[in-house]
């Protein structure tokens, strides 16, 4: 018996322990085209907890996939951002980004007393004419997290004008409370990136939407 003779529910469901790259390749044959776009595959590339942050839709899991694969999508009032990484095997990753409660999240132009005009969606920002010493703190309940799945945490930001960063380098951490940490030292200014105090350290990309992120 030829693979193309299965009952097509079987045929997904063996599709469903490959990969979406596996499933699109598939796609383009007539004989498996239909067990390929299913549902039932695509489901199982989806965060297993998926429908807690995405309301009921009658999008098709194929169309889901690929639409929370493009871009972030915003949701709960834009508290959070949810997106899959597209990669080998099924290695799909979410971030959700809890905005509040965050201390510090500003968006500054130091010294020039005008108002911070850069988009944002953030509904409060905030302006510093002159600063010693800025810190930005948040947590995340790890409750909220997906299982068997992989996280990466990153700082998205734009700077206007920005003084002050070239003294010393920026220190990130990311960790667990009561636990352990992971510090890092990095430069928050691409400008800096060719500067030798900083030549060593990771410096931020820009993004396609034109903000840093590191």
């Amino acid at each position: 018996m030829e693979l193309q003779d299965l009952p097509e529910g079987c045929i997904a469901k063996i599709l469903s322990y490959t990969t979406p790259v596996d499933a699109c390749r598939l796609s383009v044959s007539i004989a498996f085209r239909s067990a390929a776009e299913s549902d039932t595959v695509w489901d199982c590339f989806l965060l297993s907890d998926f429908t807690s942050f995405i309301p009921p839709s009658s999008t098709s899991k194929n169309d889901l996939y690929f639409t929370l694969s493009d871009l972030p999508t915003i949701m709960d009032q834009g508290r959070k951002s949810v997106q899959l990484a597209k990669g080998p095997g099924r290695s799909v990753t979410c971030f959700p980004l809890e905005i509040w409660p965050l201390y510090g999240v500003i968006l500054f132009d130091i010294g020039s007393g005008q108002a911070c005009q850069s988009p944002t969606r953030f509904q409060e920002v905030a302006m510093l004419r002159a600063v010693c010493w800025f810190d930005i703190s948040g947590s995340i309940n790890t409750l909220t997290l997906s299982s068997n799945t992989h996280y990466s945490a990153s700082l998205v930001f734009k700077m206007i004008n920005p003084s002050g960063f070239h003294y010393h380098p920026t220190v990130l951490s990311v960790g667990i409370f009561g636990g352990n940490s992971n510090t890092k030292y990095v430069c928050l200014d691409p400008n800096l990136k060719d500067n030798h105090r900083f030549q060593e350290l990771q410096c931020p990309k820009v993004r396609s939407d034109g903000w840093l992120e590191i």
